[in-house]
C-alpha cells in the first residue's frame, strides 16, 4: 500500500446503492498512489465502473468519503475536480476540428491563446498526430479518434486521468497497439491513471497494480504478476488468464503443503493457500503452461496419466486438451519449439507438475 504522503486518491468505507437496498459497491477502502497506473478489473456488474463514476463525480457515494490529494470531494462537482476523462465512445465534439477539441478544456480554464496553441501542439505530438489538427473527428480512424481523446484528457495537465473501457471499440490488433501507447504515455508523463476494463490481458499489460472486483468487493489488489502467479482465491485464479481447476476434499495439511483427494479419486499434493481445513472442499488451481508432458521419472510429486482429446494449433503453442484426474477439460500449452513433445489425439501420456504451481484455494 502507498504511504499517506504518496496517496492521491483514497476511497474510505465507500458504498453505493441505486435502489436503497442492493449495494453495488460494498465498503470500498482503496488508496491510489501518485503516478500509479491502477486498473479496476472485473466482470459486468462487479462495481468497477460505478467506482470510476463516483471518483469522476458523475455518481454520488451512498456512504463513505472519497479524497483527492487529501481533500474530500464528495460535494465537489465534476468540472471542479481537475480530472481528465477518456471514454470508450471517444466523446469528441464532431463539429470541431481536432485542434479545437483539444483547445476546449484549456479555453474553459481561460488560458492565454499562445499557451493554448503550444499545449495543443505538444499534446498532438505526444499521441503522434502532429499533422492532424485541422481535421474533424469523422475524418479519422477509430484509433486516431481515441488518440485525440487521450490527448484531450491530458492537455490541461490534470492531476488524475480516468479511463473507462477506452479501447473496447477497437479491433484486436489496434487495441493491443494502443495498450502499449497509453502505457508509454503514462511512463513518460508520470500522471496518475485509474483505468476500468473487463479485459484481463489489458489489465496485465498496462498496470502497476490491478484491483479485481466481483460483487462490489475487491477480491485481490496486487501487481499483475502476483495476480497471475499467486491468486488469493478461486475467483481471481479463474478470472485472470487460463486456468485448470480440480475440485476435491482436503485430506491433510502440513504447513505450506496439503493433500487433496480430487473427485476422480486421485491424490494431489498442493500449495496451501486458502483452505478451510481438513475434510473441507477445495479447488486446485494450476496454470496450463506449468504442466510438463512426459516428465522424467521422479521429477514431480504430482504425475498422472492423461488421454489427449484435442490439439489446437495457435502458432506459438499447441493448446492441448486432455482427460486428467477425471477432468476432461484439462488444458496444457505446449510450446511450438524444437525439442518439445509432439502429441497425437487419443494417445495416453503422463502430465506432471510441482507442488508450488498447484494452489489449493477456496471451494
Amino acid at each position: 500500500m502507498p504511504q499517506d504522503d504518496d496517496v492521491l486518491v483514497r476511497f474510505e468505507a465507500v458504498q453505493k446503492s441505486y435502489d436503497g437496498e442492493t449495494l453495488v459497491v460494498k465498503n470500498l477502502n482503496l488508496d491510489v498512489a501518485r503516478g500509479e497506473f491502477l486498473t479496476m478489473l472485473g466482470p459486468s456488474g462487479s462495481g468497477k465502473t460505478t467506482c470510476l463514476m463516483m471518483l469522476a463525480g458523475f455518481e454520488p457515494a451512498t456512504h463513505g468519503e472519497i479524497f483527492l490529494d487529501g481533500q474530500p470531494i464528495n460535494n465537489v462537482p465534476p468540472h471542479k475536480r481537475g480530472i481528465g476523462m477518456v471514454f470508450q465512445n471517444y466523446a469528441l465534439f464532431p463539429h470541431m476540428t481536432v485542434a479545437e477539441n483539444l483547445a476546449f478544456p484549456l479555453q474553459v480554464r481561460k488560458m492565454p491563446k499562445s499557451e493554448v496553441e503550444a499545449r495543443v501542439n505538444k499534446a498532438l505530438d505526444m499521441v503522434q498526430l502532429g499533422g492532424f489538427g485541422g481535421r474533424r473527428p469523422a475524418q479519422l480512424s477509430g484509433g486516431q479518434q481515441q488518440r485525440v481523446a487521450v490527448a484531450r484528457a491530458l492537455v490541461f495537465d490534470p492531476v488524475l486521468v480516468l479511463m473507462d473501457e477506452p479501447l473496447g471499440a477497437l479491433d484486436k490488433q489496434l487495441r493491443e497497439q494502443m495498450q502499449y501507447e497509453i502505457k508509454h504515455i503514462h511512463e513518460n508523463l508520470g500522471v496518475t491513471v485509474v483505468y476500468v476494463t473487463h479485459d484481463q490481458s489489458e489489465a496485465l499489460t498496462m498496470s502497476n497494480r490491478v484491483a479485481v472486483f466481483n460483487d462490489g468487493v475487491i477480491q485481490q489488489l496486487a501487481p499483475p504478476d502476483d495476480l497471475y502467479e499467486r491468486p488469493d482465491n478461486a475467483f481471481v485464479a479463474q478470472f485472470i488468464g487460463e486456468n485448470n481447476t480440480l475440485n476435491g476434499t482436503v485430506k491433510a495439511i502440513d504447513g505450506d503443503t496439503c493433500t487433496i483427494e480430487v473427485d476422480g479419486g486421485h491424490i494431489v499434493q498442493a500449495n496451501t493457500i486458502n483452505v478451510a481445513g481438513v475434510g473441507e472442499r477445495s479447488t486446485l488451481s494450476l496454470r496450463p503452461e506449468r504442466v510438463e508432458i512426459s516428465p522424467p521419472e521422479g521429477k514431480y510429486p504430482n504425475v498422472f496419466e492423461a488421454t489427449v482429446e484435442e490439439l489446437i494449433y495457435l502458432g506459438d503453442h499447441i493448446r492441448t486438451r486432455a482427460v486428467v484426474c477425471g477432468d476432461d477439460d484439462f488444458v496444457v500449452k505446449v510450446p511450438n519449439a524444437s525439442g518439445h513433445v509432439h502429441l497425437q489425439e487419443g494417445e495416453t501420456v503422463k502430465f506432471g507438475w510441482t507442488i508450488e504451481d498447484c494452489r489449493a484455494l477456496d471451494a
